[in-house]
């Protein structure tokens, strides 16, 4: 029973969160729901024994990615930028996606046998592995992702005269 209660809870605050990034109209406020956002998906992770990736999603994601947003957002502001978030336009655009990316992963999770009891019990070692085996070429090129964002930040949050 507390089960479903902490799922009910979590789902609460990772929608509610979700549905703030989207319609909130300041970016920084936008940035810091994407932060709540992101720690009710570290809560998943723990209540599926995940420990790894939750604290692996706490400390990437939560930890670093929003701080060089936050960052970015606030050296722009600085600067006499003004970056509205917008907010949604077209909310039946947004419904439209919104359903077929529910459709595409409840698909996803019965095709995969989530719903049969296949639980996915992932060591660090095996992630590892993965990562750095079959997986090495995407994580690499994560990682220049990673660094280009750093960049245009910088790049965004210098002066023009300079």
């Amino acid at each position: 029973m507390i089960d479903w209660v902490l799922f009910v809870v979590l789902a609460l605050v990772t929608l509610g969160g979700a549905l703030k990034v989207v319609s909130a109209e300041d970016l920084v406020h936008v940035v810091l729901w994407l932060a709540v956002t992101l720690l009710g998906t570290a809560g998943f992770y723990a209540m599926l024994d995940a420990g790894f990736l939750a604290a692996i999603q706490v400390l990437l994601y939560t930890g670093g990615v929003i701080t060089l947003m936050l960052f970015a957002v606030l050296l722009v502001r600085r600067e006499g930028g003004h970056i509205p978030a917008g907010g949604v336009a077209e909310p039946a655009r947004a419904g439209v996606v919104a359903l077929a990316t529910a459709a595409l992963s409840g698909f996803a999770i019965v095709r995969g046998g989530l719903l049969e009891g296949e639980a996915y019990r992932l060591e660090p070692k095996a992630l590892g592995q993965v990562l750095l085996g079959p997986l090495a070429l995407p994580f690499e090129a994560l990682s220049v992702l990673l660094l280009a964002a750093m960049v245009g930040a910088i790049v965004l949050a210098r002066r023009k005269d300079a």
